[in-house]
């Protein structure tokens, strides 16, 4: 067997439910989950219709490019979306089967084990895939530390500079997960300074990109690059997922875009790897990417969740909203393992412990004393579950 699979540590929900299954959960409450980042808002009827649509495809092999119509689709989202240049939908755009499948496999395309000690950068706290792909690629993960004292910016003077000559790939995130921050032009432009200089790809995750409030919208990497005078993309691959923005967590459907000589390398990975589109999801995915009027209701829901929530924690909780996304980040007043826990034990809530989601870096677990509160339930379950975490936090 592969011996880097030794290395994989277990994934956040499965210490949690080791966390959990130390106590019973109070059964006189019905159990709310805000834990986990499944989007729960029912999936719009346009897509539904469009997947049923679709099954004719079933009786065809998929391609790994995709459909030209699905890549039309996303490159002209992303021209409507960033104002950049529509993408080149033969060589800039290329679909995947969710956000997640890519992020992994795109550590395996681009690791070159060849070289010393390679090393991915992610940062900390993080999402897990960043870290079991570069283990599993055969590299090093080093982790930058997202601290509230800094607005959770990625500190590059965290990692020396034999890291830095070494490393080949750098996750990041934004807006973040779990923070929710928004990476500014600033951040963006050292970032790519960086890349020139060390030579090493940009996987930039923007899996929540269209969960924001008003009509701010979230700077992305893209659109960062083009206002650099960085119009190739060089070094630099986009991810992004209809999960969050259409509610189709199951439909697995995404796409990378950016840097067409990555792209045309990383296509040719994905043809041995078996990773086509299926024809029925391409036809639903090309249905929601050609609409946003499903979104910026998907929007308002989130907004008018935030508000209540914020509204009844912040008496008894240090709580903010987010640049973007649908987490909250929030400190709590013991340790956050303890909080939830107990939370889970006497109101049947279950949120997810910020330690469980980062890795002890630079003298410190960045996560630890946080939870994160992802606001994927209905309304009246949401109103109900940050009712019962303020009355817990109360009485603590």
């Amino acid at each position: 067997m592969n011996p880097y699979l030794d290395k994989l540590q277990p994934y956040p929900f499965q210490k949690l439910t080791r966390l959990f299954g130390e106590v019973n959960a109070n059964s006189s409450l019905d159990p709310v989950s805000l834990h986990i980042g499944e989007p729960k808002h029912p999936t719009p009827q346009f897509i539904r219709d469009a997947l049923i649509g679709g099954l004719d495809g079933l009786a065809s092999y998929p391609t790994t490019a995709g459909s030209n119509a699905l890549r039309l689709a996303i490159a002209s989202w992303l021209h409507r979306r960033y104002q950049v240049p529509t993408p080149n939908m033969k060589t800039q755009v290329l679909p995947v089967n969710g956000s997640r499948e890519a992020l992994f496999a795109f550590a395996q395309a681009v690791i070159d084990r060849s070289k010393p000690d390679p090393v991915v950068v992610c940062p900390n706290p993080f999402y897990q895939i960043y870290e079991g792909a570069a283990l599993l690629g055969g590299a090093t993960p080093h982790f930058l530390n997202t601290l509230p004292e800094d607005n959770y910016a990625l500190n590059f003077t965290h990692l020396s500079e034999k890291v830095w000559q070494r490393t080949q790939l750098i996750y990041v995130c934004s807006p973040g997960n779990p923070n929710g921050r928004v990476m500014p032009l600033a951040e963006w432009q050292t970032l790519f300074e960086m890349s020139d200089r060390y030579g090493f790809v940009i996987a930039a995750d923007e899996c929540y990109s269209e969960i924001y409030f008003g009509d701010d919208q979230p700077l992305g990497a893209l659109k960062a690059a083009q206002l650099l005078g960085r119009s190739d993309y060089r070094n630099l691959v986009v991810f992004s997922s209809l999960s969050k923005r259409s509610n189709v967590p199951g439909l697995r459907s995404g796409f990378v875009a950016g840097d067409a000589a990555v792209l045309e390398r990383f296509a040719l990975y994905r043809t041995y790897h078996g990773c086509a589109m299926n024809p029925a999801v391409q036809t639903a995915t090309i249905a929601a990417w050609n609409d946003e009027i499903h979104v910026m209701e998907n929007r308002r829901l989130y907004a008018e969740k935030f508000e209540l929530a914020i509204k009844e924690l912040s008496p008894v909780l240090p709580v903010s909203r987010p640049d973007a996304g649908f987490y909250l980040w929030i400190r709590t007043p013991i340790a956050d393992t303890a909080y939830a826990q107990q939370l889970y034990r006497d109101y049947n809530v279950s949120v997810l412990p910020g330690s469980f989601l980062a890795r002890e870096a630079h003298g410190i677990n960045p996560g630890a004393d946080f939870i994160r509160l992802a606001l994927v339930a209905g309304l009246d379950e949401t109103r109900e579950a940050v009712r019962r975490i303020a009355e817990f936090t109360n009485k603590l």
